[in-house]
């Protein structure tokens, strides 16, 4: 049961309220490139595993 699927607007908007208040505004931009760069790493390793199984040996 995905509990981030029920969250609608109202709630979505108090998550983003507490995340500036915890951060600030000024260290978000760093924080979103940070989560970019790191979903990025991830794809890209579980791509290159994904090719090394379906390589034949």
């Amino acid at each position: 049961m995905p509990i981030l699927g029920y969250m609608g607007t109202q709630e979505w908007l108090i998550v983003l309220v507490i995340v500036l208040v915890l951060f600030g505004a000024s260290r978000l931009p760093a924080l979103a490139r940070s989560f970019g760069e790191a979903l990025s790493e991830f794809r890209r390793a579980t791509r290159v595993e994904d090719e090394t199984e379906q390589t034949p040996k």
